[in-house]
């Protein structure tokens, strides 16, 4: 598999883009920078995305995938939990802000197919493995582990607090792809508001290896620019104590599974 990070922060600049990854092509996982970090004509290859949850950076570019899937004349595919899909309905494509691209056909179809996906139920997705695992956050949210034909897989953790031990008896990836948002100085403020801190994360990765017998690699996402130089240093202390490779995500990065 390969993953192309097209978004590694939680706010956009000139020089940063909101949470979202593509896999080979065609399974968008978050869409915070999903058409703003593609050509069209890559996003016409886009079959489906996963929404971790209804948090503006993570669906921002839901809006546009379907005015542009309109104009493709085809539809995309958008998963999630019931009540994330319900919110993006509700508040987002309401037919006040943007349209219901999920009820209008252009021509015969709708450009937006909205899919519940539900927790620890495995689903064939684009010939992809996937399963959802909720994860603690302000809101409902669920990570995925999306396995290939090769029996390897990745888990990306979409916005997660302490507490991730309950997944790892259900998931063995090669990678994690994981929120750490905040600097080891503000772990209160990462703890209260459901993210992660390089001390945070180390904690997570300990109950891993305990659980599994060894250490994925690691990428961070979802890096608060403001704080990135502080969350680097802290996260290659974490990488030489754990003995396993952590880095941060950025714009343009792929990594191949």
């Amino acid at each position: 598999m390969e993953i192309r990070i097209l978004g590694a922060h939680n706010v956009e600049s000139a020089t940063t883009k909101m949470t979202s990854i593509l896999v080979d092509g065609v399974l968008a996982v978050d869409a915070g920078s999903l058409t703003s970090g593609l050509s069209l004509s890559e996003q016409m290859r886009v079959n489906s995305v996963l929404i971790t949850h209804c948090h503006y950076d993570h669906i921002k570019d839901v809006a546009a995938i379907g005015l542009n899937s309109s104009y493709f004349q085809k539809t995309t595919k958008v998963y999630s939990q019931a009540a994330t899909l319900e919110a993006i309905a509700n508040n987002l494509l309401n037919g006040v802000i943007y349209p219901r691209f999920m009820t209008i056909a252009t021509p015969d179809q709708p450009p937006l197919e909205f899919c519940e996906i539900e927790p620890y139920k495995i689903e064939d997705i684009d010939g992809y493995k996937i399963q959802a695992l909720p994860v603690e956050h302000a809101v409902p949210t669920v990570a995925y582990e999306i396995s290939g034909g090769d029996d390897k897989s990745f888990l990306f953790s979409g916005d997660t607090g302490p507490g991730l031990s309950r997944c790892w008896d259900r998931v063995s990836p090669q990678l994690l792809v994981i929120d750490v948002t905040l600097p080891n100085r503000l772990q209160n403020q990462a703890t209260r508001t459901g993210h992660l801190t390089p001390q945070l994360l180390t904690e997570e990765l300990n109950t891993f290896q305990d659980a599994k017998g060894y250490l994925p690699s690691v990428v961070l996402i979802h890096i608060s620019p403001t704080f990135e130089d502080e969350i680097r240093e802290e996260a290659n202390q974490v990488s030489r104590d754990l003995g396993t490779s952590i880095t941060l995500a950025y714009e343009g990065m792929t990594l191949n599974i």
